[in-house]
């Protein structure tokens, strides 16, 4: 999924790579646990609290690729949930951003009281979770130049 963000490519890199932004965009982390020197670049991971529905749990994020201003790949655990999350920047004109989200999931099916949370399940949960994220960090962009 993708969406332009009305700013340019340096703001939208800001606002997914900078700890201290993801914070504030982001409603559903809630704090920064243990931060990794330099992140995203220094590929260690970032340990951050987050919010899942009304539970306060876990959520590992550890860099796999960064191209700065131009693409971060991260691999995630979110509880019991590990996927990566890929975002791309592309120019889409002098002040426009194309900001783009694909999560990839492992095969997850996670035992839950009373049954599974199936494929399906986790699915529609990572494309909510994109289009949330695509959302939020484009308001926040543009109202936070």
């Amino acid at each position: 999924m993708s969406t332009v963000v009305n700013t340019r490519r340096e703001r939208v890199w800001r606002a997914i790579s900078a700890p201290a932004e993801m914070i504030r965009w982001d409603d559903q982390v809630v704090s920064l646990e243990s931060p990794a020197p330099g992140y995203p670049e220094s590929g260690e991971p970032a340990h951050w609290r987050y919010r899942l529905g009304s539970v306060s749990v876990d959520l590992l994020d550890r860099p796999l690729e960064v191209v700065q201003g131009q693409r971060l790949k991260h691999a995630m655990s979110i509880g019991a949930f590990d996927f990566e999350e890929v975002y791309t920047l592309a120019f889409e004109g002098t002040l426009r951003t194309r900001l783009s989200l694909r999560v990839a999931s492992s095969t997850n099916s996670v035992p839950v009281v009373g049954g599974f949370l199936d494929r399906f399940d986790v699915r529609r949960l990572a494309s909510k979770r994109v289009d949330r994220n695509l959302r939020s960090i484009q308001k926040w962009c543009e109202n936070h130049p």
